[in-house]
């Protein structure tokens, strides 16, 4: 599922008017106007969620798949590659799928109920896979990742999970608490993902000893990817 994931979002990104390719939405300015219509129709727009109206009730759902950019999508992938074939071999399939979906609903919901009044589009999978990063966390707390971390000129080094995953959250953390309502990252949704991805881990698995020694693919303590255009 995994890898499904990853290639229905390239798909429908490449199909989109956000990657440029599809002559369908023209260029220019035709281009641009296509793009703002299709991210609002198919991502959360956080002051018409809460109104009753069943289309905005599914847009949380379906904003997962929509992405804003190449950078986007691109860095999204990258990190749902790195840690969900792992968490979905722990999980299961199916399991995993509703993880996915579920998790990255509730996280945009929570940034969508924080931000209430705003008319800011929310768009990206950054939730779903923050989730996952909260789960592997709790899963596999001493596999160790590759890590590129901007204070140490980008040096590729390798640290526990344990180490690398509760410092990208709280970077997310005190990114949240200085964003402003403008148009950028949701840092918010990455921590309530990442929140309830460890938390269902929890819950669902603390019966079971975590996996202490597996090896996570290389990866970048950084931020997975774009919310809000994200």
């Amino acid at each position: 599922m995994t890898y499904g994931l990853i290639a229905v979002c390239c798909l429908l990104f490449v199909i989109g008017p956000a990657s440029g390719l599809n002559p369908g939405y023209g260029t220019g300015d035709a281009l641009l106007a296509a793009q703002r219509a299709y991210f609002r129709r198919w991502g959360v727009v956080p002051a018409d969620l809460f109104t009753g109206a069943p289309r905005a009730t599914l847009t949380p759902a379906t904003a997962l798949f929509v992405h804003g950019s190449w950078v986007h999508l691109l860095g999204n992938m990258l990190f749902l590659y790195v840690f969900g074939a792992m968490t979905e071999e722990r999980l299961g399939h199916l399991e995993f799928t509703l993880f996915y979906l579920g998790c990255g609903y509730l996280a945009l919901l929570g940034y969508a109920a924080a931000n209430a009044g705003s008319q800011q589009t929310l768009v990206g999978a950054s939730g779903a896979i923050s989730a996952i990063l909260g789960a592997f966390l709790y899963l596999f707390p001493r596999a160790r990742v590759t890590s590129l971390f901007p204070f140490l000129f980008f040096l590729p080094l390798r640290f526990p999970a344990w180490l690398t995953l509760p410092f990208w959250a709280a970077l997310q953390w005190v990114a949240a608490g200085r964003a402003s309502s403008g148009p950028g990252v949701a840092y918010l949704a990455h921590v309530v993902g990442f929140g309830l991805g460890f938390a269902y881990a929890w819950v669902r698995h603390r019966r079971t000893a975590a996996v202490p020694s597996r090896e996570a693919s290389p990866g970048k303590a950084q931020q997975p990817g774009r919310l809000d255009r994200e």
